[in-house]
């Protein structure tokens, strides 16, 4: 990694992004640390993707931007349009760049001084830049890629099967989410810069098969260029003895823990915990410990939410909102709707920014909300976030595990 003034770092990708025939894609990605969110077309955006299409009217190049819920694509004809549509993403404050050439991978991170930590690796071999605008949406992970086939998601010819269609969307969104966040906490300072001494280390709290642990690990190590360490844990030997097989095969930098999420003893906190579709109270267990290891960013997506329905059930429904349980299928979707919103609360009194936002489209998984949280370490004593959720608790009469784990109603 090399430090240089950021207006020159910057200079020098702008004639990467507007070369039409070895650009391959570029992603801006996190926001600046201490500066504004930034704006494409007057819209907050969270991440950029650049690449060039071949259309009928010649070649144009294709920015797709990202908000919280939905991405915005627009083409604009290479030369003087593509020049104007670069030079305005270029003074967007971004947090980091990722830029792939046909020959070269470079990466620019913004520090909070405004320079520029950068890094460029000669790739092995050219590769094609594909041109093709009616193509799936671009991916994180190609088809091809060593993890998806050694997962079984993609057969031996690189393609992937019929049947992990759906688990190579959620791996793929997934990616979007950890990318984003992972960019945004680094150029913040939020998150620390791991260095090949001190890898970035993250843990993957109920792991099963560890789809994402290695996705993770592949995406951030392979394409942005991250020291990383992944620990998996779950409670199951077989899911352990696989996992470390897989690992060895792909010569991962990876290890896996058998024991309970509560339980689960580590060498060193994490920096990052993951906690994908950990069924019911075990996502509370989960963020109990990332809360105690002060972990830097979370990512939880919540699975069943037994507990809070369990406990709507036997409590009376305060006034005027019968209507929302009376009827068992809207009843459980609401204990889903607290059951979140509590633990969001949680989080922000305890020092976390979260956002709570989509991760797989509703069509292909119910169970498509993720936690998203920051750490800021300025905890809520009182005040009317303290009030808010005190309220909401006593409203209606539940006790969330969280708030048990971590003592909130002692204070």
């Amino acid at each position: 990694m090399a430090t240089e003034p950021l207006l020159r770092a910057l200079s020098r990708m702008r004639g990467h992004l507007l070369d039409p025939e070895s650009l391959v894609r570029a992603v801006a990605s996190g926001a600046q640390r201490g500066g504004r969110v930034p704006e494409v077309a007057g819209r907050p955006v969270r991440r950029v993707e650049l690449r060039y299409v071949d259309l009928k009217a010649g070649r144009h190049l294709q920015v797709t931007s990202y908000d919280d819920t939905q991405a915005h694509t627009t083409n604009v004809a290479a030369g003087e349009a593509a020049k104007v549509a670069v030079d305005d993403l270029l003074d967007q404050p971004f947090g980091s760049w990722h830029v792939d050439t046909t020959t070269q991978t470079h990466q620019v991170r913004a520090t909070k001084k405004l320079e520029a930590v950068t890094h460029t690796q000669d790739r092995a071999a050219p590769v094609e830049a594909e041109r093709g605008h009616d193509k799936a949406k671009q991916r994180l992970l190609p088809e091809d890629d060593p993890v998806l086939r050694a997962l079984g998601i993609s057969d031996a010819q690189g393609r992937i099967k019929p049947t992990r269609q759906a688990k190579y969307r959620q791996v793929e969104e997934f990616l979007r989410l950890l990318d984003a966040a992972i960019g945004d906490a680094l150029a913040k300072g939020q998150l620390r810069t791991p260095t090949e001494d001190d890898p970035l280390r993250v843990v993957d709290l109920g792991c099963g098969n560890a789809y994402l642990t290695f996705a993770a690990h592949r995406y951030l190590s392979a394409v942005r260029g991250l020291p990383v360490r992944v620990t998996g844990v779950d409670v199951k030997q077989q899911s352990a003895d696989h996992n470390t097989a897989v690992a060895v095969t792909l010569g991962i930098d990876a290890d896996f823990v058998v024991g309970t999420i509560g339980e689960a003893v580590l060498p060193q906190p994490p920096d990052v915990v993951l906690a994908l579709h950990a069924c019911d109270t075990a996502t509370d267990d989960a963020l109990a410990r990332a809360i105690a290891w002060e972990a830097a960013l979370v990512l939880a997506a919540p699975c069943c939410h037994h507990d809070i329905a369990a406990q709507l059930r036997k409590a009376p429904t305060p006034a005027p909102y019968a209507a929302l349980t009376r009827h068992g299928i809207l009843r459980e979707r609401f204990a889903d709707t607290l059951t979140d919103g509590l633990r969001a609360a949680i989080l922000r009194l305890v020092g976390y920014r979260v956002d709570v936002v989509e991760f797989v489209g509703s069509e292909h998984t119910p169970r498509n909300t993720l936690l998203r949280a920051t750490r800021t370490g300025k905890a809520v004593s009182g005040g009317n976030l303290r009030r808010e959720y005190d309220d909401l608790v006593a409203t209606w009469g539940v006790h969330p595990h969280l708030d048990e784990l971590l003592g909130l109603s002692r204070d």
